[in-house]
C-alpha cells in the first residue's frame, strides 16, 4: 500500500507535483494550490492510501520535486 500525504496550506502552486504525478495531483482553479486526488483531510494533512503500488514512483518524484517539501510518500 502506498501512502501519500500533502500539507496543502503550505503549497506555493509551482505545479511540479502535477507534472510528475498527474493522476494523483491537480491544481485547484480556485486558489492555485495542488489537490491530492481521492485524499482524506485531517488537521491540514491530506492523505491518500492506495493499494496500487504502481503510483509510488511518480508520487516519490513529486515529493522530490516539491520545493517546499510538503509531500511525503511511503510504502507500507
Amino acid at each position: 500500500m502506498v501512502v501519500v500525504t500533502l500539507q496543502r496550506e503550505k503549497c506555493i502552486g509551482c505545479n511540479y507535483c502535477v507534472e510528475m504525478a498527474p493522476a494523483q495531483f491537480q491544481m485547484s482553479k480556485k486558489d492555485g494550490k495542488t489537490v491530492l486526488m481521492h485524499a482524506t483531510e485531517k488537521k491540514g494533512f491530506h492523505t491518500l492510501k492506495s493499494p496500487d503500488n504502481t503510483i509510488f514512483d511518480s508520487c516519490e518524484q513529486a515529493q522530490k520535486a516539491c520545493p517546499v517539501k510538503i509531500i511525503t510518500t511511503k510504502m507500507i
